[in-house]
């Protein structure tokens, strides 16, 4: 007797897509997947982002249920990419927190709530906090902008074009079928009888802001992010500047690229940046390190994150087979493997065991 599972289909090839494509296939499921755009993944929140993968320094503008799906998904993400055959770009070496003099009230509330939830939380690693020496020890470079830092260790970042790239890469090897440039909705594969498609396999809908049509809490928050290469300036791990107006995040990259982030703004406006964000961003990374003045702007880039009135991931089964996983918000990167095992887990076996242990809001209707 065949033992050949019903053919699964996805709708969209964006980091959801393509990582639950992936982990699909690697059980033996076949996948088809439909997407909107191309392979390059051009309007994708994916593409436009620092993949930093830090639970703890998260956990100060987050609630416990992310941060408990970002300690997960960090020893997932090495799992998963140590299966695929393209070479990804991914650390550990904690996360590192600075501030100039005059925040110094700013950073003790923001080191008071990280103490505080760790203490919470204690599967997290406690912030070690350092002072100029020891700040010289870990970071070199920055030890004559600052006297002290906090630093939160295991924290990481991987590159995230090189995992989009070689996560389709992948599926293209385990036979995965795609359509580009190929719009669809559920409702274009329903059946009658039963959500879920006419073949008798599963739907699963991460197409984040397309999705808007059947889950309409939907909403866009922009982020605004600058490519940079630097050869003046060496960071060894993911870097954030406290700062009450605007808090700075710096992830490096490979051959001294970084990426320079913080904007958060209500709006699901994809036009170029402002040159107010523009000028707050690149003078904020100037005064991290001097460096950066002579460094070369690789790009400027804009996109809308797909989040949920309560700034929570969510997942809602419809019927028996189809599923929609959406509202990642920010926290793509940090939290997309414990989504997608979660949503395997139900495909699977029927349960929300993982679910329920990480918080996760998985809606039946």
């Amino acid at each position: 007797m065949s033992t050949k599972k019903p053919k699964t289909t996805i709708l969209g090839a964006g980091l959801m897509g393509r990582l639950t494509a992936h982990l699909l296939c690697m059980q033996g499921h076949e996948v088809e997947i439909y997407e909107k755009g191309g392979p390059d993944g051009e309007g994708s929140a994916a593409k436009v982002a620092a993949a930093m993968l830090a639970p703890l320094a998260e956990s100060v503008i987050t609630e416990p249920p992310v941060v408990r799906m970002g300690h997960y998904s960090l020893n997932r993400w090495k799992e998963i990419i140590s299966r695929l055959n393209d070479p990804v770009f991914f650390q550990q070496n904690g996360t590192l927190i600075v501030w100039h003099r005059q925040d110094s009230h700013e950073a003790k509330r923001f080191n008071d709530t990280l103490i505080s939830n760790q203490i919470k939380m204690s599967f997290l690693q406690a912030p070690q906090e350092l002072n100029k020496e020891e700040l010289n020890k870990i970071e070199p470079s920055l030890s004559t902008q600052f006297q002290q830092g906090i630093y939160l260790p295991l924290e990481g970042q991987l590159d995230n074009r090189q995992l989009m790239s070689a996560l389709l890469t992948s599926l293209r090897d385990l036979g995965a079928k795609f359509h580009w440039n190929t719009p669809k909705n559920l409702e274009d594969f329903e059946s009658t009888s039963d959500k879920g498609t006419s073949s008798g396999g599963w739907l699963i809908d991460t197409r984040g802001l397309g999705a808007r049509t059947s889950w309409d809490t939907l909403r866009g928050v922009r982020g605004e992010v600058i490519r940079l290469h630097a050869p003046e300036v060496t960071l060894s791990r993911p870097l954030r500047l406290v700062h009450p107006r605007y808090p700075l995040y710096i992830a490096p990259k490979e051959d001294h690229v970084f990426v320079v982030g913080a904007t958060e703004i209500e709006s699901e406006d994809l036009s170029n940046a402002s040159v107010r964000s523009t000028l707050e961003l690149l003078s904020a990374a100037y005064t991290v390190h001097s460096g950066f003045a002579e460094a070369r702007i690789l790009e400027i880039s804009t996109q809308a994150r797909p989040t949920l009135k309560d700034n929570l991931p969510a997942i809602r089964q419809l019927g028996v087979r189809t599923l929609q996983l959406n509202g990642l918000y920010r926290h793509g990167f940090l939290i997309s493997p414990a989504i997608a095992d979660c949503a395997l887990e139900l495909m699977n076996n029927g349960t929300q065991n993982l679910a329920d242990s990480l918080e996760l809001q998985i809606e039946k209707t």
